[in-house]
């Protein structure tokens, strides 16, 4: 797992706290293999980064999701070693997405609690221009947030893009994952669910449809990630090389 720009600093206590697990649940994760070792101080006293806190948020998620413990080892031992915090954050970010509804009301006092920081006005206009969040129209309502992408925009919140360049992004990340939504929509319709209404009395076809079911969501989801990481490397790679 890649280090992040922070150095591991929290103990395996502050990890919990803010992770809003056990210590207990920790150890547990780290035995299982789901959690990688502390980086061991001095006084041989282990510290935990932004890394582990990240990792724990997506197990958390893996498991509202409904995944067992084993499926939730798989899913993670299919991730790139080195994926950053932030990167762990995206990757549950589109775990939540697949929950029917991950929106809650908040006031503001909530909302900054559960952001780790103070939001000014122009951070609550990013968040909302990402989709985080909604803004009251009068001032002691409450906002409306979603809670899967909260801690990832929070972390947006610190790299330099422009507010105009936010919401263009979005447009097109948008724009693009309908339509690959759509596709995979018809292919699944066309290539899969049509055969087995026709042979809907063959039981080991109902079987493997069940199968297929489970874990159609998060197969999905990986390749989704995987396959938006290379490209938009490529593409990156390919155009700062031209210039």
């Amino acid at each position: 797992m890649a280090t992040g720009a922070e150095e591991p600093t929290l103990t395996v206590d502050e990890l919990a706290a803010r992770a809003g697990v056990t210590v207990r649940t920790v150890r547990f994760y780290s035995t299982r293999g789901l959690l990688p070792p502390p980086v061991i101080g001095p006084r041989r006293v282990g510290h935990y980064g932004p890394d582990h806190l990240s990792r724990l948020a997506l197990i958390e998620e893996l498991q509202h999701q409904g995944m067992t413990l084993a499926a939730i080892e798989r899913y993670l031992e299919q991730l790139p070693p080195d994926l950053s915090a932030h990167d762990l954050a995206i990757h549950r970010a589109l775990v939540a997405s697949w929950a029917p509804d991950s929106h809650e009301s908040v006031g503001r006092a909530e909302l900054e609690r559960r952001a780790g920081r103070a939001l000014t006005g122009p951070d609550l206009d990013r968040l909302a221009a990402m989709g985080v969040l909604e803004r009251p129209e009068d001032a002691e309502d409450a906002y409306r947030v979603d809670v899967g992408l909260l801690r990832l925009g929070v972390e947006l919140l610190d790299v330099p893009i422009a507010h105009e360049t936010i919401l263009a992004a979005r447009t097109v990340l948008l724009e693009h994952t309908r339509s690959a939504a759509h596709e995979m929509t018809r292919l699944f319709r066309d290539e899969v669910w049509n055969p087995y209404r026709e042979r809907e009395a063959d039981p080991e076809h109902v079987k493997a449809m069940k199968s297929l079911s489970a874990h159609m969501q998060p197969m999905v989801l990986q390749a989704l990630v995987t396959a938006f990481q290379r490209s938009l490397k490529e593409e990156l790679r390919a155009a700062f090389t031209a210039e």
